[in-house]
């Protein structure tokens, strides 16, 4: 079994969490007249209040505890480093790279260079594609692009697309479809002109199965003409590949075995997303997540960020029971940040041994869930108040948005209601069927609006908060075994009809389906 379930640091965190069961979170602001603010981290664009937690000073410092007995700090030490810390792949882990602004990075085994030269050629062809210059085969210029991709091919530049490219204006069009099901690409394409649309194909492999059915479904719809080549730009690691679909090597763009895909949205994977919202978005997101990246690397454990929101669900996931956790943006452009918070999360700790391939003895990932506000109020809040299971909240709540400040102002209002509905509950006496315990923990994330660098460390803070959860657990949050299991599988099904060893469920479904 791993070991950090035996240190005595989670020994004392499991005394502790028994002490604290018998506190309340009305007894302990009552306590402590200052504990909005000292229970708040505030770094340039976010304020983390997590004064709703269910933890005293005692608790953070035993959780800090457990943080320097699992070697956080040198965990981060090698990541910056540029060491192979995704040991099961014996790669590196270098998404900061593709923000940082330094000249060499990481120190001896520099990737800057390509990184630069990358950025430099996706900015040339985002001025193309934004000032109409990108022509398509017939002479028309480009006016439409969609991106075909699945999962952080998809997740991370859709996110982005949708929170930032309303300020960029309306041109040029940008769509996306990741889906087998024919209904997501004839979706999207029934409005677009042949002649004038682009296909950027995201996949590092090119052997995706959702998003190569998908290309070949482009083909047709362009005709199948000798010159579709014109009509498609690729992100990927298997040029060759690519080449055979006829894309100019100019319009090929490289992905690095160093930058897993949930983390791709800095690299060239984010070129649908830079079109959408232009260039200086574009680096603006950069910037921003580079500076989450600096207070990361840098600040000490007991005044970081990620570190303090990660121990926090640490806290809840192992010492509370918690098994699932729920993002809830009180922002329309924030309504796909759930769905990339589930990849991030789940994908990257979603995990049953530990780095040394030894069983788990306790939880790690949580079960990442959760919707827009105000919407999800009238979904699925009732089971926070009421339910019987306690689940962690994060509100992500900006405080300025475009458009009437009065609906701005109302949503503001209903999203700090519900963290404090959800802390102290109804007044004793309250019937039976109209009464909530309270006492239920969440933490409110604030930023003065959704700006590029905002966004950027919104998305950063995560990452990194993902990062030292994986480093408590002395998992492996950078490989993602499960994932390829199942490709095996669908690959295996989809050539039929034998199949050796599948169990009688599944060779019954292919029979039903006619394909066994």
């Amino acid at each position: 079994m791993s070991s950090i379930s035996k240190s005595p640091a989670w020994l004392a965190l499991s005394t502790h969490a028994r002490d604290m069961e018998k506190r309340t979170l009305l007894e302990l602001f009552a306590g402590d007249p200052n504990r909005a603010t000292r229970f708040a981290i505030e770094y340039d664009e976010i304020l983390l209040d997590y004064s709703k937690q269910r933890v005293s000073a005692e608790t953070l410092s035993l959780l800090l505890d457990l943080a320097r007995q699992a070697d956080v700090e040198g965990l981060r030490r090698r990541m910056f480093a540029g060491d192979a810390i995704n040991e099961s792949e014996n790669r590196a882990v270098l998404h900061v790279a593709l923000r940082s602004d330094q000249v060499e990075f990481p120190a001896g085994r520099s990737v800057m260079g390509e990184v630069r030269e990358c950025r430099e050629r996706m900015r040339e062809f985002v001025r193309l594609a934004r000032s109409g210059k990108l022509l398509g085969s017939t002479g028309l210029p480009i006016t439409d692009f969609v991106n075909l991709g699945i999962g952080g091919s998809d997740l991370g530049p859709r996110l982005v697309t949708e929170a930032l490219s309303p300020a960029a204006g309306p041109e040029p069009g940008v769509h996306f479809a990741a889906n087998f099901d024919p209904a997501d690409l004839s979706g999207v394409l029934h409005t677009l002109n042949p002649e004038t649309t682009l296909f950027i194909v995201a996949s590092k492999s090119f052997s995706t199965m959702e998003t190569l059915d998908n290309v070949r479904r482009a083909r047709e719809w362009l005709g199948g003409r000798p010159d579709s080549g014109a009509h498609f730009a690729a992100v990927t690691a298997n040029v060759s590949a690519a080449r055979e679909l006829g894309i100019d090597r100019q319009r090929i763009f490289p992905a690095w075995d160093w930058v897993g895909g949930r983390y791709s949205i800095w690299s060239a994977m984010g070129l649908s997303a830079a079109i959408a919202i232009g260039d200086d978005a574009f680096d603006a997101l950069l910037e921003g997540a580079r500076q989450m990246d600096a207070h990361f690397h840098t600040a000490p454990l007991e005044a970081n960020m990620p570190v303090l929101l990660a121990l926090l669900g640490v806290w809840n996931i192992n010492f509370c029971g918690a098994e699932s956790h729920a993002i809830l943006p009180y922002c329309h452009a924030l309504r796909k940040f759930p769905s990339y918070l589930q990849q991030l999360e789940m994908e990257s700790n979603g995990k049953h041994v530990d780095r040394q391939g030894l069983p788990v003895d306790y939880a790690t990932a949580p079960v990442i869930w959760g919707y827009e506000g105000t919407l999800s109020q009238h979904s699925f809040h009732q089971l926070l108040h009421q339910g019987t299971t306690v689940i962690p909240v994060d509100f992500i709540v900006p405080l300025h948005g475009p458009g009437d400040g009065k609906s701005q102002n109302l949503l503001v209002s209903n999203a700090f209601a519900q963290g404090a509905a959800l802390l102290a509950g109804t007044p004793v006496g309250t019937a039976p069927h109209a009464a909530s315990t309270g006492n239920r923990p969440s933490s409110t994330l604030l930023v003065d609006r959704l700006s590029p660098e905002a966004l950027g460390q919104l998305i950063a803070l995560y990452e990194h908060k993902v990062f030292v959860q994986g480093a408590i657990w002395n998992i492996n949050s950078f490989d993602q075994w499960g994932v390829e299991q199942g490709k095996k599988l669908a690959h295996a099904i989809a050539e039929g009809p034998a199949i050796p060893h599948i169990d009688t469920s599944t060779a019954a479904l292919m029979r039903r389906s006619h394909r066994g």
